[in-house]
């Protein structure tokens, strides 16, 4: 039977969130619950006809696809994904299955990141991490957090994510201001915010929270410059991806006091390393990329991927994203 893989299930609940009956019904499947080193996957994955992917939890470089001699599929979530190496899986003949967003299940789910990015700001500048470790180990209080009502909120990207953190800021009474390379006055006003230039939001915010899409011309977009701009009782959110932040640059700027704090859900390496020093920084709050981790998100996601399995198996393949492919 064809060998299909499911890989980093972190949770070990890819099976129990969707109905992969069908694809029992005509492949053996195997759930991977640990990210595997690329020296492990070259060895663990070479029996595989089909892998399916959760965002870029693995990395498929040219390398590792020239590896694994039985592999036919890979599923992705989303139209692309960043670490996989297109070029080599399409030379070598294998269809990369992405998934339709437009489908209703995901209709009911698209709040998971902006809702995880406002508790992560919330936890970050009331330090209740600090403070729920203290209480775990008999302590009583020893921080003062900030209030947001009457504070500035930066938005670094309002897409669909920073529009609808801009409504959360309203409720809390917060005033918000966006800036991003395309955005206009209209569009900011429309969504509740005040354009401001990339300088003006670093330097006026209280909290600067970003929700940009990781590309060329965003990679690194904030670094020292930036750092330098914002107030010393400022505070950075980062649920989008790690390499938008200068990472070098950030955690001088925490070592230095030189901002209040962060709240980082997203690292550019991932999972981060156990011995990296953002683990260790008392002024940082930290989530392991649970941004859009959540049962009824991971639902839709595994749903869509055992669809997409299930249409290769039949010789009927879906959605497929290699280029010059029929999608």
């Amino acid at each position: 039977m064809p060998q299909v893989a499911i890989l980093d299930d972190y949770a070990r609940v890819a099976l129990e969130l969707a109905d992969w009956s069908p694809v029992q019904k005509l492949a053996e499947i195997t759930v991977f619950d640990r990210h595997l080193s690329q020296a492990e996957a070259a060895e663990a994955l070479r029996p595989f006809d089909a892998l399916c992917t959760l965002r870029e939890r693995m990395a498929l470089p040219r390398g590792l696809i020239e590896r694994l001699p039985n592999l036919k599929l890979i599923t992705i979530v989303g139209r692309s994904l960043p670490n996989l190496n297109m070029a080599a899986a399409t030379e070598r003949g294998v269809l990369v299955a992405h998934s339709n967003f437009a489908h209703p299940r995901f209709a009911a789910v698209r709040d998971a990141t902006p809702e995880l990015a406002w508790g992560l700001m919330i936890a970050t500048v009331r330090h209740l991490a600090e403070e729920h470790r203290g209480m775990r180990a008999g302590g009583w209080q020893t921080t003062t957090g900030m209030t947001l009502h009457g504070k500035t909120l930066g938005l670094l990207g309002l897409g669909r994510v920073g529009r609808r953190m801009a409504q959360y800021a309203e409720v809390f009474g917060m005033e918000v201001i966006a800036w991003s390379q395309n955005l206009t006055d209209e569009a900011a006003a429309a969504a509740g915010a005040r354009r401001v230039d990339k300088a003006a939001l670093f330097a006026e915010s209280d909290v600067v929270s970003i929700h940009v899409v990781l590309s060329a011309r965003t990679r690194a977009l904030v670094g020292a410059a930036e750092f330098a701009l914002m107030k010393p009782n400022a505070f950075l959110i980062n649920t989008s991806r790690g390499p938008i932040v200068d990472e070098q640059a950030l955690i001088g700027a925490l070592t230095a006091n030189r901002i209040a704090g962060a709240g980082l859900d997203v690292f550019d390496t991932e999972p981060l390393p156990p011995e990296h020093p953002l683990r260790t920084l008392p002024n940082v709050t930290l989530t392991p990329h649970l941004g859009y981790v959540t049962r009824e998100m991971l639902g839709a996601f595994y749903a869509d991927t055992a669809e997409a399995v299930v249409a290769w198996l039949n010789g009927t393949p879906v959605r497929i994203a290699n280029p010059s492919t029929d999608s």
